[in-house]
């Protein structure tokens, strides 16, 4: 009997238990389930994977994920041409779209060393009125806000960006002190 007779069955163990928040136990149970109980279904998962890998690409003028040279969005002209709503990666577009939360467009803004400013001028100057920073509450993305509000200082502008602070249902002891700062300095009327 060979020493490891389940190598291929622990690789594919492995290969999930890279992708976020799947565990070595997850990971386990869906190997099992794809290769012994559904293989169909593994091959289906296969396949999906293949033909997704082989056709996403990222929209020419947003950065988001598309099966074209431009995405749906960027193509649907019943959009609101003034906002922009600058990411992070086009997962963020995905929620809020998904969620029905944003009808104008986006830019997705995956690293500053990516960051064309001309670029970005390039989109303001399509009509833009409204910048709406969608990213990550942090210092490093506070920093990435000004320097940018900065560049585009130039053309007529409203920044906003998405509302910070203490989230519905948790308690004061578990939030971090970077949200809770924000929750006191934009805290709202009642």
């Amino acid at each position: 009997m060979k020493k490891n007779s389940l190598e291929k069955f622990n690789r594919l163990v492995d290969a999930l238990s890279e992708l976020p928040s799947i565990g070595k136990k997850s990971a386990t149970r869906l190997a099992y389930h794809m290769t012994m109980k559904d293989s169909f279904m593994g091959m289906k998962i296969s396949h999906a994977i293949e033909d997704a890998l082989g056709s996403l690409k990222k929209c020419r003028l947003c950065g988001g994920m598309s099966e074209d040279e431009l995405c749906f969005i960027c193509c649907d002209e019943s959009r609101n041409i003034e906002q922009l709503c600058i990411v992070e990666n086009p997962k963020d577009i995905l929620l809020l779209e998904e969620n029905g939360l944003f009808d104008g467009r986006y830019f997705v803004l995956e690293s500053l060393e990516e960051l064309s400013i001309s670029y970005l001028e390039n989109i303001v100057k399509t009509g833009i009125k409204d910048v709406i920073f969608a990213l990550t509450p942090s210092i490093a993305n506070d920093a990435v806000i000004m320097y940018i509000e900065d560049k585009l200082s130039p053309y007529e502008l409203n920044f906003t960006r998405i509302a910070q602070g203490v989230p519905t249902g948790v308690s004061l002891e578990n939030i971090d002190i970077l949200s809770l700062t924000r929750a006191l300095e934009d805290r709202v009327k009642v």
